[in-house]
């Protein structure tokens, strides 16, 4: 796989249609580093580009986990472990009483790994991203549709993958510069 000092190439199209049938003719060429950008959400073309089981939702059941099993922790290694007190003849491990304070944790943890997760499978903070460097780009907030294929990509290559995505009814493939 050789390095490319491109982040890779980018097609314009008119309308949804070419959008979806363009990312369908790539995934079956082959392509799997590609990307779509739209002005709203296109159905169907998530699947196409091959966007991946979520992970947020595992991540935030794990830090709810950890929330839950820390907060229990937390309140029974003192209360009978590390300084046990006789309080009306009332047991040491009276788990009732730390009910409430486990689901407030187990709240956070699930809370915080939510917000810490979606930052870091974003990729964020990200200042700045390549694409921005098209000056046609600016459209894909307004009425145009965008592909990308990324030069990253085993099956990439400037010259050819260029003239396969002109032949895809793009209005016009252009170089992303790094």
């Amino acid at each position: 796989m050789a390095k490319h000092p491109i982040y890779g190439l980018m097609a314009e199209f008119d309308n949804t249609h070419d959008l979806v049938a363009a990312a369908h003719r790539v995934r079956e060429e082959g392509y799997r580093q590609i990307d779509a950008y739209t002005p709203f959400p296109v159905e169907g073309l998530e699947e196409t580009v091959g966007f991946r089981l979520p992970l947020l939702p595992i991540i935030t059941f794990i830090g709810g986990l950890t929330g839950c099993i820390g907060g229990f922790i937390l309140q029974y290694w003192p209360n009978v472990i590390g300084y046990p007190l006789d309080i009306g003849g009332k047991p040491y491990d009276s788990w009732p009483s730390f009910i409430p304070i486990t689901f407030e944790l187990t709240i956070l943890g699930a809370a915080l790994f939510c917000v810490f997760g979606m930052f870091f499978l974003c990729g964020l903070p990200m200042p700045y991203h390549p694409v921005f460097n098209v000056p046609r780009f600016k459209l894909a907030s307004h009425d145009r549709f965008f592909l990308c294929i990324k030069s990253k990509d085993p099956k990439f290559s400037l010259d050819e993958t260029k003239r396969f995505l002109e032949g895809l009814n793009a209005r016009e493939v252009s170089i992303v510069p790094v």
